[in-house]
């Protein structure tokens, strides 16, 4: 049987699963050890009854056109506890400063005041929205759900690549992939101990809920999408079904006395909480774009009213605003007052003189970025552009300044990844999700791995033609070894980086209280025996307190009020795709860009 990794390349890239020619990293010595006893065809053969379950059950998306399987690696990426530990103290210290400097934005404006970040830096952000100026009802709740876009660089440091608090996407990928890799390569993994993803949806209920308007006791979620023409609506449909809630379409919706109802077979219900998944711009034609068929007029001044929650609030766009994305450091430690856990890629802002000169003088070797780019649109990699494009990256610059950062360029960290008929690295970066109920912020352990699959490639976005990997994070029995940290990042907090991570404070850190005068504080949570799936062992589910039973009554009260809803399409069904696909283009659509 030929050897899958013979050949296998290195470069200045850090390895996942090497740490040098032959030596095997051990995380990964039980997944190797299975490959190493299947062969080309297996894995192809493997691949493909994957692809075609994927087609039947929907989880497709649209490149160039075609309608295709999401690219599934079977090859899992793996992160051991102790490298996840940087993950998640790290993603929850972001959101809790996002969270405030959205508040401030949109409230009394101090961080202004106080020389931090320019005014100008948000009020010409294109996703700053004077409509929902001064709304504070959601104060603490602005970010419920996010997906904060993760690399590890050349010393396998974990870095920030971007924030996304707007409509993250990509989750029922990571929900999807973790059951299509534990059937279809249930060999690997089997003395590991692989902590399961599947408790999400009632973790993202149980913060919808949480986040209700303050009036209201038995709040009732939608999950509002911009139909089935949308590229993610896999997922909205997904979401919907497993937290026990109405999908629907703004078309059913009603808004009447800053009220907000939908239209069902019997009859008028209320809506207390709407997740979302289409833009600002598309969702209330009223504030926003009047010729919207996708949202529902009457939103905003519900929610401003007190009477509905919008998750994600809007506005929060100028959040991921790239340029913004350079002064978060320094938002940290602002509202914090903590060093950042994650560090961000070093960046140069085009608007400040010194950082534009250095920049035009070494185009050849930073990327340069569009500030309200998604999807990989507008980026231009100076070592792999031709004199030609490099020259438009400059008039571009020139011309506007405040729409451009640059970036150091990083050779992502790398995976193996089957190619053919061999085994053969790929780029890859991390998207960790990040669930807010207000007063605290639980980070899914796991996250969608994006791989770029031609060689050399380091743009990993879906809609460049990326695919993606089932993403293992390790739990930490204290009979198993466990690597040392990889400390290149930023010092951790005492607390955290001196405290022993066994099996016992696993979950810890996964919860963290929102505490803005210092560290995260801990909650603890009843673990029940574990379970396991074929060969892979997980970590026993780590249920909200209200989670279980605030999902079961949420199906119970929705489905006695309201079995089935009227969603036909009418005539407008033509101009709803044509808007859809508008949506799309404006920005990441929905795809996980």
């Amino acid at each position: 049987m030929a050897d899958l990794f013979q050949d296998y390349p290195f470069g200045r890239a850090w390895d996942e699963m090497f740490s040098g020619p032959g030596v095997i990293r051990p995380a990964y010595e039980s997944v190797h050890a299975a490959l190493q006893t299947l062969s080309a065809a297996d894995l192809k053969a493997r691949a493909d009854i994957m692809g075609r379950t994927f087609l039947d059950q929907g989880i497709t998306f649209a490149l160039g056109g075609v309608e295709r399987p999401f690219p599934l690696d079977l090859i899992p990426r793996i992160v051991t506890a102790q490298e996840w530990k940087v993950v998640q103290t790290g993603v929850p210290q972001r959101v809790r400063a996002l969270e405030a400097f959205l508040a401030d934005c949109y409230g009394p404006g101090q961080i202004f005041q106080d020389g931090v970040v320019p005014r100008r830096l948000v009020t010409t952000s294109p996703h700053f929205h004077r409509q929902v100026a001064g709304m504070n009802n959601q104060d603490g709740a602005r970010i419920v759900i996010s997906g904060v876009d993760l690399i590890r660089d050349e010393h396998g440091a974990f870095r920030v690549l971007e924030d996304n608090v707007r409509v993250p996407s990509g989750v029922s990928y990571v929900l999807e992939n973790r059951q299509a890799v534990s059937q279809v390569l249930s060999e690997a993994g089997g003395d590991q101990q692989i902590r399961s993803v599947a408790e999400y949806p009632g973790r993202l209920l149980a913060a919808l809920r949480a986040v209700s308007p303050s009036n209201v006791t038995d709040p009732t979620v939608v999950v509002l999408t911009p139909g089935v023409y949308n590229s993610a609506y896999f997922e909205h449909t997904l979401l919907a079904r497993e937290m026990g809630v109405e999908l629907v379409e703004g078309r059913d919706l009603i808004c009447r006395n800053n009220r907000v109802f939908v239209r069902t077979t019997g009859g008028e219900m209320p809506v207390h909480v709407i997740y979302r998944r289409l833009d600002d711009e598309f969702l209330d034609p009223m504030q926003f774009r009047l010729d919207s068929m996708l949202g529902s007029p009457g939103l905003i001044n519900a929610a401003r009213a007190g009477n509905l929650t919008i998750a994600n609030a809007v506005g929060n766009g100028i959040a991921d605003d790239k340029l913004v994305y350079t002064y978060v450091p320094d938002i940290i430690r602002y509202y914090l007052r903590e060093e950042p856990i994650l560090l961000n890629v070093d960046t140069y802002r085009m608007e400040e003189p010194d950082h534009l000169a250095y920049a035009l003088e070494h185009l050849a070797e930073l990327v340069i970025k569009p500030v309200d780019g998604s999807g990989g649109k507008g980026i231009v990699i100076g070592s792999q552009a031709d004199a030609s494009t490099l020259a438009k990256a400059r008039q571009a610059i020139l011309e506007n300044p405040r729409g451009w950062i640059a970036q150091r360029e990083i050779a992502l960290s790398t995976v193996p990844t089957l190619i053919g008929d061999k085994i053969r690295p790929r780029h890859v970066d991390l998207r960790p999700f990040a669930v807010n109920d207000g007063h605290s912020v639980w980070v899914l352990p796991g996250g969608l791995t994006r791989v770029a699959l031609p060689e050399g490639e380091l743009v990993v976005n879906s809609s460049q033609g990326g695919g993606s990997k089932d993403t293992w994070v390790l739990a930490a029995p204290e009979s198993r070894h466990v690597e040392p940290p990889l400390q290149v990042q930023a010092d951790l907090p005492a607390d955290i980086a001196d405290s022993d991570y066994d099996h016992d404070h696993d979950h810890d850190h996964d919860h963290d209280e929102f505490n803005p005068a210092g560290s995260p504080s801990p909650s603890h949570w009843q673990e029940s025996a574990a379970q396991s799936t074929g060969a892979f062992f997980f970590d026993p589910p780590v249920t909200p307190d209200d989670g279980g039973s605030a999902l079961r009554h949420q199906q119970g009260q929705q489905q006695q009020a309201a079995p089935h809803l009227r969603l036909a399409e009418g005539s407008d069904a033509h101009l709803r795709r044509s808007e859809i696909n508008r949506m799309e283009n404006h920005t990441a659509g929905g795809l996980p860009c």
